[in-house]
């Protein structure tokens, strides 16, 4: 009888998760549809969002890069940030901080969008992906953060470590965070885990360059907070920045301890991660990109990404 009981309660169990799963599914069908859950049997909608986000000093949203649901997922939910404080800077890892000047210009209509695009450094999906919340924070009169580091300057901390800031001068060194936390933690397992397979010193300087990144936008963020704390900030990355508070959260967390900072992630498997992240973290259930690569050959296109392969000086 026992084992009976049991064994209903597996099944009942395996056929929730079954529910549960086509449900998920049920509400993603296309690549702009998304659905946000706080955790697996709980989905939200914006208009329902959580005073944890609407009331968070920082809301860090992990993305995808170029996925079309999860990039009209980050301009409807700051334009709802907006709606609910007037005052929501944008924080972006798109823009690095020697783009500030050229971003501020842009929002004062002192240049056009091609003069942003081009001296600006902007990624070469801007138009389609992140012009959408730029406008909208110039519409809003509201400052946007060059929060991250020169990809040249990450592109020798990886090749060389992070003795190579040592090489830059006064001006150069202050475009990437003064502390780098390169010590063993769970990220840092993480991010070994990703490289498996690599030489252990190869594998640390890349880690240091991951970390330059993690450390300059949380850095980036701290400094606008203190000059301007009646501001919420939303900020975008890439998810392993975003996911479990490990990356920029922790460097942030570490800096200013007080504020609150909600995370918000990419998946297309709703699970429970109430345990993994010291932060509140949601979930944003989209449809899984396409293959990127087809039997083990690299599309050649991506050749063609003038971030991928620039040659960098790093003597």
């Amino acid at each position: 009888m026992y084992a009976h009981r049991n064994t209903l309660v597996l099944l009942s169990c395996f056929l929730c998760s079954q529910v549960l799963a086509k449900e998920q599914h049920s509400a993603v069908t296309t690549f702009f549809d998304y659905q946000l859950y706080q955790k697996p049997s709980n989905s939200i909608t914006l208009s329902s969002l959580p005073s944890q986000v609407l009331k968070a000093d920082v809301v860090l949203v992990g993305e995808w890069h170029s996925h079309s649901a999860v990039h009209r997922f980050q301009s409807d939910l700051y334009r709802l940030l907006l709606d609910n404080n007037e005052n929501v800077a944008l924080s972006m890892e798109q823009f690095s901080r020697p783009a500030q000047s050229t971003l501020n210009q842009y929002l004062d209509n002192e240049i056009g969008e091609l003069a942003l695009i081009a001296h600006g450094n902007a990624w070469p999906n801007y138009t389609s992906d992140y012009r959408a919340l730029v406008e909208q924070a110039k519409a809003a009169n509201m400052p946007v953060i060059a929060a991250n580091a020169p990809r040249d300057i990450v592109r020798c901390i990886g090749k060389v470590g992070s003795d190579y800031l040592k090489q830059l001068d006064s001006k150069e060194r202050k475009l990437v965070a003064a502390q780098l936390d390169t010590s063993d933690r769970p990220y840092k397992t993480n991010f070994t885990e990703m490289m498996e397979g690599m030489d252990k010193d190869v594998i640390e300087k890349m880690y240091a360059a991951q970390v330059s990144w993690d450390e300059t936008m949380a850095e980036s963020i701290a400094m606008h907070i203190k000059n301007n704390p009646e501001h919420q900030v939303m900020h975008t990355a890439g998810k392993f920045h975003v996911e479990n508070g490990m990356g920029i959260a922790y460097s942030l967390n570490k800096r200013m301890p007080d504020l609150k900072i909600a995370l918000i992630t990419p998946v297309t498997e709703v699970s429970d991660i109430s345990k993994q992240s010291p932060f509140p973290e949601y979930q944003l259930l989209v449809l899984p990109l396409p293959e990127q690569v087809v039997s083990g050959a690299l599309n050649h296109g991506m050749s063609t990404h003038p971030h991928s392969d620039a040659k960098t000086d790093c003597e």
